[in-house]
């Protein structure tokens, strides 16, 4: 996934738009006289202030990721069965798109512990999202056959704590979380959650995601270890909203 797609999109956007303003005082709709000091108006502006530049910038980003979040939401929101933190009836969605061979999503995970803690109308939906080792994908369609069998949420403490990703700790993490091994072999093996992963990465491309831990809640998506303050501070937003 190209990570500058969003700001390029949103430099284009902001440059157009004071083109656009800047032809329509030239245009003489306004006269030609105001259509002059209009355009110089613009330009002695910006050069004075070129601060407002990243802060429209951002503006037109959030405008860019609301659009993008609308329309999927209800999918984004929709968790594999089973595969949910938290209160699973809550009202406040939070959505990590998580790899078990993440460093930062490693220690992302007692942030999202308190948060489970203080908020206890908060539902955590976590989309398996390996992208850093093959065996990522192997803790993935684990940590899924974990969610089938009613032992998601001690499978995914259990691999965070067993370190990065082996066919070892997978399995002693399994083991750990009582996941019943045979059967989540089995599954595995007839690829039942091959479907799922892939549904993943075409939401995370679609949703413009670049990488992991990603959160999404209400209108915001924030990308990296940034911390229960901050997650805190979105879910508030959400519920306020």
């Amino acid at each position: 996934m190209a990570a500058g797609r969003p700001v390029i999109t949103a430099a284009l956007a902001l440059v157009a738009g004071f083109v656009g303003a800047a032809l329509f005082a030239w245009s003489g709709l306004g006269g030609h006289r105001a259509g002059q000091a209009g355009a110089a108006g613009i330009r002695e502006y910006l050069l004075t202030h070129p601060e407002v530049l990243p802060e429209a910038m951002a503006v037109l980003q959030q405008r860019e990721l609301r659009a993008r979040l609308a329309p999927l939401r209800g999918e984004y929101e929709t968790p594999y069965p089973g595969a949910v933190l938290g209160n699973p009836q809550g009202t406040i969605t939070l959505v990590e798109f998580s790899d078990y061979a993440c460093g930062f999503c490693r220690s992302s995970l007692p942030d999202v512990q308190r948060l489970i803690a203080a908020n206890p109308d908060l539902r955590v939906v976590v989309r398996e999202y390996p992208i850093l080792t093959p065996e990522s994908a192997d803790a993935a369609r684990m940590a899924l056959a974990a969610a089938q069998q009613g032992r998601y949420a001690a499978f995914h403490a259990a691999m965070f704590a067993a370190g990065r990703p082996t066919a070892e700790t997978i399995a002693a993490a399994a083991r750990q979380a009582g996941v019943d091994l045979d059967r989540a072999r089995a599954a595995i093996a007839l690829g039942q959650f091959d479907a799922q992963l892939q549904g993943n990465a075409q939401l995370a491309q679609a949703l413009g995601l670049t990488g992991t831990p990603s959160w999404i809640v209400g209108d915001e998506a924030l990308t990296g270890a940034v911390g229960a303050e901050r997650i805190g501070q979105a879910i508030a937003a959400a519920r306020n909203s």
